[in-house]
């Protein structure tokens, strides 16, 4: 099976007021589109004599490999060209909650794509959309987060089959969170894979892999950003081998017994808890930096010795010294220079050097102390 990977990407801000009604109907009325007779462009990519290729995806970095698959097709010696992309249906984002195409589909409006050849279908095993795949007789299939599960019937319709570029490097972290559980867990260096898609979950063979170094600061839409756009060099550099078989007959069959995962996150990990160490609380910052977040709550003791539980939304921190813990209270939050200094456990202290109120925007920790007018913080 394959999955999406799980993030959370800034939308594009641009609404679909800019399109006409007529262009929106096509991305909902898809089973309409879909069961109409192939379009002339589409017959022309058909009887061409590059190869036809369908890209797969949806969020924003999916739209940085389209965008190194649409520069190689136009190359004088390219031997292929874009025959249909395949993405996300419209959906509601932003403030606005405006009905808007996928970060891919809105590239490729942008680059002068045919709408028509743009595909939608809610699960990627609906029959017309199989049905107009067929019709087009893509040679190869390239996913890049598409966000879908692609059955057996789908992987059965190229003839060289379907190339996924995942952000890991493979059998290490299969799944739908590698770039978060791999900062999750500190990791020094990661990578992106070139694998053959398989039913089983990223276990297919694997043509080439990068290896990234990573930064101890980076966070995850960073880092996801830069191993797609690795990927992308990665891909472009490698299709003539996929065009010709030769990719498939020297691709290297996963080690099964090096099998990482990297399972799904969910809303309740968000919580930090300051018993753990401040390196452990510092990668999980970077890991679910965008979504969920990361989240503690703070007692906040007035001048009056009243108390009151305040939520924050921890969104930059550091790992500090371990000497500016104040042994008299291990609890006490002080600020030092540019930071919120928490006691952590095993007399750590994490830097909390950007944070978030509900409902507010992100403000540096300094504001944030100088806000507090002399009330004071301590860990729960």
């Amino acid at each position: 099976m394959l999955f999406s990977y799980l993030l959370v990407s800034a939308a594009d801000g641009m609404g679909v007021d800019m399109y006409s009604t007529s262009m929106l109907r096509r991305f909902f009325c898809f089973n309409a589109a879909a069961s109409s007779s192939v379009a002339p462009s589409s017959a022309a990519a058909i009887t061409s004599k590059k190869k036809s290729l369908v890209f797969l995806g949806s969020p924003q970095v999916s739209a940085t490999v389209l965008d190194a698959l649409f520069n190689a097709s136009a190359a004088p010696s390219s031997s292929f060209e874009i025959a249909a992309i395949v993405t996300q249906p419209p959906s509601r984002r932003d403030r606005g909650r405006k009905m808007m195409p996928s970060p891919v589909a809105q590239y490729a409006l942008d680059r002068g794509f045919s709408a028509d050849l743009i595909f939608t279908p809610e699960r990627a095993g609906e029959e017309t959309f199989l049905s107009s795949l067929r019709a087009l007789q893509p040679e190869l299939c390239i996913t890049a987060a598409y966000g879908n599960i692609l059955p057996t019937k789908f992987l059965n319709i190229p003839p060289l089959g379907t190339v996924n570029i995942h952000p890991s490097l493979l059998p290490l972290y299969r799944g739908a969170a590698p770039v978060q559980r791999a900062l999750q867990d500190g990791v020094k260096e990661t990578g992106v894979s070139l694998a053959f898609t398989v039913r089983a979950l990223d276990a297919g063979p694997v043509i080439a892999r990068e290896i990234v170094e990573v930064d101890d600061q980076i966070k995850a839409p960073d880092l996801l950003a830069l191993l797609f756009a690795e990927g992308s060099k990665l891909l472009v550099h490698k299709l003539p081998s996929i065009f010709d078989g030769s990719a498939k007959v020297n691709a290297e069959p996963q080690d099964d017994s090096k099998v990482t995962l990297a399972p799904k996150i969910s809303p309740e990990e968000s919580w930090l808890s300051f018993d753990e160490e401040a390196l452990v609380l510092h990668n999980k910052v970077r890991a679910f930096a965008g979504w969920p977040g990361t989240r503690a709550k703070v007692l906040v003791d007035d001048k009056s010795g009243n108390h009151n539980i305040l939520e924050l939304k921890i969104i930059t921190t550091r790992v500090g010294p371990d000497d500016k813990i104040q042994r008299n209270d291990v609890n006490d939050i002080t600020s030092v220079e540019d930071a919120l200094v928490f006691p952590c456990g095993g007399c750590t202290t994490l830097e909390v050097l950007e944070v978030q109120l509900p409902g507010k925007k992100v403000t540096s920790a300094a504001s944030f102390w100088n806000g507090l007018r002399g009330q004071k913080l301590k860990t729960l």
